[in-house]
């Protein structure tokens, strides 16, 4: 393990190969993500989640794939999940908040972001997950053992996620079991992996490279709920 923040190691395979987009926070921080609290109220979280329930206008998640041409389609192996658009009213108050945050994000990760993907709102319901991925990589294997990554989409630098319910053993209408965000790379000094339980109106922010290589896990009960965005950025 090799120590990148304060509180974080990650796997030294990641040292071992050569990742074209690779980039760390300052090292001494305590993490190299950051987390924003209260970024929506509840009461705004449970408008969102109202909403995806009621809304039957939905498509199901792609993944990309490589054939003679990068493609995507549907495969319910690798990723099982449901995608909404935001509401006009609740993207704009998601833009709103954004932009109240844009400076401390960019002076976190030390760069000036440009550009961003569409939001979308992502539904986890019972037994969905996505399995280990790197948002700006595909994964390259031999004989079925990871042995490098791919750049495929460098226009993501920033992948931010905001979560409308929350993980809690209490089953609602806004929380859920299992469905914790793993770094599969990352782990404390202990050498346990970082799993991430989500809460209702938090923002994660990380790198959208292959050290924050990640996956959701199986939504054991409930529903997960999630806005997810992509940042191009200019690296100070």
């Amino acid at each position: 393990m090799t120590q990148i923040s304060n509180n974080i190691y990650c796997s030294d395979f990641l040292l071992d190969i050569d990742v074209k987009t690779k980039l760390l926070p300052n090292p001494y921080y305590d993490y190299p993500y950051l987390i924003i609290e209260d970024f929506l109220s509840s009461n705004e979280c449970d408008d969102i989640n109202k909403k995806v329930k009621e809304d039957d206008d939905y498509e199901q998640a792609q993944v990309k794939i490589k054939d003679l041409l990068i493609k995507s389609q549907t495969n319910e192996e690798i990723r099982k999940t449901n995608i909404y658009k935001l509401s006009e009213k609740y993207l704009e108050i998601y833009t709103n908040r954004f932009l109240q945050h844009q400076a401390k994000i960019e002076d976190y990760f030390k760069l000036a972001l440009t550009t961003s993907t569409k939001v979308q709102v992502l539904e986890y319901l019972k037994d969905s997950f996505y399995v280990m991925h790197s948002d700006d990589s595909s994964m390259l294997y031999k004989d079925k053992e990871l042995i490098g990554f791919t750049a495929v989409a460098k226009q993501r630098k920033i992948s931010t996620v905001l979560f409308t319910t929350s993980n809690d053993e209490q089953i609602s209408d806004t929380t859920f079991t299992g469905g914790e965000l793993l770094f599969n790379f990352l782990c404390d000094k202990d050498g346990n992996k970082i799993k991430i339980k989500p809460k209702a109106g938090t923002m994660l922010v990380f790198l959208s490279n292959p050290y924050f290589t990640h996956e959701v896990l199986k939504v054991k009960q409930g529903r997960r709920i999630s806005l997810v965005q992509w940042h191009n950025a200019i690296i100070n």
